[in-house]
């Protein structure tokens, strides 16, 4: 199965809710960017391909408590999507394993509430099209975007990510969060990206540098630090990213469904 990676197309952070979690509206979008995920039946459970995943085996092990089985899988993960980049690549991944295993099972389970309790953007994998995530992130709505753009990703040489944890540690921007929901909403509404939010979380240099070269809308997703560039003409994109290679490693993608 192909697991793709997102963009956030916005991402609009409000206050702290009762839960300790930031009550978020965020714009995501599959990108065909992928990773292949195989699985096959085995003795025991094994995760090769990958040796830092820790989410794929903990969804399959999730899965297998809940489903009264032993987690006998093995699960092999060809990584294309860069780590640590806020593509979402170990949530599609988790997602894709957890649709191959219950497959296996002799009574397939629901998903979305185990992808949940796995990370925010699990059940968005789980989903298809563009979708508008709120609450913590996993309450999904499709959403209907347009979907004649290629994106240019740029993950720039030397930077670090952090754990998104940390990044919404530090968050103090909850001010104005109606007002920023009410653009995205009706950016939405009207179909227009061009319109949405400037990612809240995250900003960077190289957003103005794509804007510059000819994208429509460029941001940061997630919590970085990718920074994608949306554009219209698939050639002004191949010349945006030839040039901005110069920074760090660069894609050229499509959206997915």
């Amino acid at each position: 199965m192909k697991a793709h990676a997102k963009i956030n197309l916005a991402l609009v952070v409000g206050p702290t809710r009762t839960d300790g979690l930031h009550e978020v509206a965020t714009v995501l979008q599959r990108i065909d960017l992928a990773d292949d995920v195989e699985l096959e039946q085995a003795d025991r459970l094994e995760v090769v391909g990958f040796p830092d995943d820790t989410i794929v085996r903990g969804g399959l092990e999730s899965l297998a408590q809940a489903a009264g089985v032993d987690p006998r899988w093995r699960v092999r993960i060809e990584k294309r999507i860069p780590v640590a980049a806020g593509l979402g690549g170990g949530s599609s991944d988790a997602a894709a394993a957890l649709r191959l295993a219950n497959e296996t099972l002799v009574a397939p389970l629901p998903l979305f509430d185990l992808a949940a309790s796995l990370g925010a953007d699990v059940p968005f994998f789980l989903a298809d099209g563009p979708q508008l995530a709120t609450g913590t992130g996993a309450s999904l709505r499709p959403v209907d975007l347009p979907q004649d753009y290629v994106a240019v990703l740029v993950f720039p040489d030397g930077v670090v990510k952090e754990s998104t944890a940390a990044v919404y540690s530090r968050f103090t921007g909850a001010d104005g969060f109606a007002e920023r929901r009410a653009q995205l909403d009706a950016a939405l509404v009207a179909g227009d990206l061009s319109a949405l939010p400037r990612n809240d979380l995250a900003s960077s240099p190289l957003a103005a540098e794509l804007e510059r070269l000819g994208a429509f809308r460029a941001d940061v997703t997630g919590a970085g630090p990718v920074v994608y560039g949306l554009f219209r003409d698939e050639t002004a994109a191949s010349d945006a990213a030839s040039e901005l290679a110069r920074v760090g490693p660069t894609w050229v993608a499509r959206p997915a469904w």
